[in-house]
């Protein structure tokens, strides 16, 4: 019968197996991910499961003094398991270096350390002299055990030197998460040496493993964002520099013509489509969330250059209650030239446009109304494409998009930004 402290110990085992089980699955299962950090990480977590189920069985086993085989074996799995996964870590480290480590000498001593631990452990299956254990069941460490538990830390040794003479190597975060498993495992090896309390050595292992990996995923996830953020201002670049050549056609005409018939409207036209090719190109080179004040403003001279063309075909009315916030470039603009350009039909009545903003609980809201004839999902794919850009770069950023047709007739597009 298990006493409290062996019922804390199950407790304890059991408690690190499911700690382990979770971070496999996540390992396994997690997007975004690469091909060395998941194997890894699968790697090291299937192999800490296995050494938490030995230490489990070990716990029923050890008070028999019928089960000395079956606790033979579980010391063995044990001593095996712990430092199993040090030539793979030592490969993940070369990788993430961009270090071959077929031709590393890092590795090489790595492995030749972990063959020695290996065959010192073979050798104690058949001498007492660093472990054994008796017919009854008795577990005793050996005068030179200490040279087997040396043997285990070394291969850990060997890593942190690695790790520290590759510091300018690796971002700071995963020499940081290396360290961390690193340290914490030779540490707890260190004082299982001359304290036996295998529990401890587990929970060690389990911590220092989930730390790492936590310390990393995290990296990982930030790179993925940070990628997707790029590849959304690249789109968002793209567009921007595919402006539509017959609008800056028809803006340059329209100017030439003023030109002659009215000079002062010539130089406003000017004026106006120089302010939207400047913040189409200071689009281009902001990563960053800008002032809404910055965005009406492009919208505006966009419009103002749209409304010398089509004059009476073309209203716009404004209703700006709040402007104190910021929000992804080329958001505002672009959804009102879309409606401009989807909107205008000789077969229908002039094109009204109203833009209004306001504060509301889920945050500041943007609605671009028109009374165009709209578009449906079979249509073009060109408006969805345009704005289902916009609703890509406004989620990374917290915010949304929705789309919903007016009563009447057009469309109203509503932009929320958290």
């Amino acid at each position: 019968m298990m006493d409290w402290v062996d019922i804390l110990k199950v407790g304890l085992c059991s408690a690190m197996m499911t700690l382990t089980a979770l971070g496999l699955g996540i390992a396994a299962i997690m997007p975004g991910t690469n091909r060395w950090h998941k194997r890894f990480f699968i790697f090291l977590f299937a192999t800490t499961m296995l050494l938490m189920a030995t230490g489990l069985f070990e716990l029923f086993v050890y008070k028999n003094p019928c089960m000395a085989m079956e606790e033979k074996v579980s010391i063995f799995l044990e001593y095996f398991l712990i430092p199993l996964p040090m030539p793979m870590f030592t490969a993940y480290l070369l990788h993430a270096c961009g270090e071959r480590w077929q031709k590393s000498s890092l590795f090489r001593a790595v492995i030749v350390s972990w063959a020695f631990f290996f065959l010192l452990l073979l050798a104690a299956q058949f001498t007492d002299t660093l472990y054994y254990v008796t017919p009854d069941n008795q577990f005793y460490r050996g005068p030179w055990h200490p040279l087997l538990m040396a043997a285990m830390v070394l291969p850990m040794l060997i890593n942190i030197i690695g790790v520290l003479r590759r510091r300018s190597q690796l971002s700071s975060q995963y020499h940081a998460a290396f360290l961390i498993y690193l340290l914490s495992l030779s540490a707890t090896h260190i004082v299982h040496t001359f304290w036996y309390f295998p529990e401890l050595v587990f929970t060690g292992l389990v911590f220092s493993s989930l730390s790492m990996f936590g310390i990393i995923l995290f990296d990982q996830i930030e790179q993925y964002m940070r990628q997707q953020r790029k590849i959304a201002h690249q789109r968002a670049s793209i567009m921007v520099l595919q402006m539509r050549p017959h609008f800056i056609y028809n803006a340059m005409m329209s100017i030439y013509y003023l030109c002659a018939k009215d000079p002062k409207k010539a130089q406003q036209v000017t004026l106006d489509f120089t302010t939207y090719l400047r913040k189409n190109f200071t689009a281009i080179a902001s990563e960053d969330a800008v002032p809404f004040a910055d965005e009406l403003e492009h919208t505006r001279a966009y419009l103002a250059v749209e409304q010398v063309q089509f004059e009476d075909s073309l209203s716009v009315h404004y209703d700006i209650l709040h402007e104190e916030f910021r929000l992804p470039p080329l958001t505002l603009q672009p959804i009102v030239e879309n409606a401009v350009k989807h909107g205008m039909d000789p077969e229908y009545a002039p094109l009204h446009i109203t833009i209004r903003t306001r504060q509301t609980d889920a945050g500041s809201e943007i609605i671009v109304e028109d009374n165009g004839p709209g578009f449906a999902p079979a249509d073009n794919q060109e408006p969805h494409i345009a704005l289902a850009n916009i609703q890509e770069r406004l989620q990374l950023q917290g915010g949304k998009l929705a789309i919903s047709p007016r009563e009447g007739g057009g469309t109203i597009v509503k932009v929320t930004i958290s």
